[in-house]
């Protein structure tokens, strides 16, 4: 459905062209989500930065997972699926991952705190949304951080995800959701985990493209 991520992000930002010129914000889910976000960014004129959230991994599966993180500290939890893990078990994920996320905001951001968003429009993008676990963490730290209006706008997701997160947002744009839904990597005809390196250098990109307007 999408030859990759820059193709992805071109045809999303086309469908979030009533934001352009807005002065809406838009926040990258690391890393997978950068490439998509900066397409978009680029489409609508508007700024862009990261926001850091992990998701909470099995131990014997890191795959999958029970949860997410914010770099707030904001956390979506799926009771049900956490029930199998004791609770020390918990604990020790979730400082592993707070750990993650230091790293990433020193690697990825620069040290940088997450830019003002209080009563701005925020566009929270990521390449697709399985669970959806950590896109809601994200929109719990927008939420906290007092974002006057949230949406939410992937390539693709599944239907189940679909229907939760557009309880919790002002709007949810979503490009693609198969019915035989298993992985976010099955719509992208060249898929590949997005290194800490290529993130830098699409942020680079961005910050010479900025000062150039």
């Amino acid at each position: 459905m999408f030859e990759n991520r820059r193709d992805a992000g071109q045809k999303l930002g086309k469908a979030l062209s009533a934001y352009r010129g807005t002065g809406a914000f838009v926040l990258a889910i690391p890393r997978g989500g950068v490439p998509i976000g900066y397409e978009v960014a680029r489409v609508l004129d508007a700024e862009l930065s990261l926001i850091i959230t992990r998701k909470l991994p099995y131990p014997d599966n890191p795959e999958s997972g029970f949860g997410a993180i914010a770099e707030d500290g904001s956390i979506f939890i799926y009771e049900q699926a956490a029930r199998s893990l004791a609770p020390e078990t918990i604990k020790r994920i979730k400082a592993a991952q707070r750990d993650e996320i230091r790293r990433r905001i020193t690697e990825l951001r620069g040290g940088r705190s997450l830019p003002e968003i209080a009563g701005r429009t925020v566009i929270l993008v990521d390449d697709g949304i399985a669970m959806g676990s950590t896109m809601r963490a994200s929109v719990a730290l927008c939420k906290n951080r007092g974002a006057g209006e949230i949406i939410v706008a992937v390539p693709v997701a599944g239907r189940r995800a679909i229907r939760e997160i557009r309880e919790i947002v002002d709007e949810m744009i979503v490009l693609e959701s198969p019915p035989a839904f298993r992985a976010v990597a099955q719509v992208y005809e060249h898929w590949y985990d997005v290194p800490d390196r290529e993130v830098l250098e699409i942020m680079d990109a961005w910050k010479r493209e900025d000062r150039e307007v």
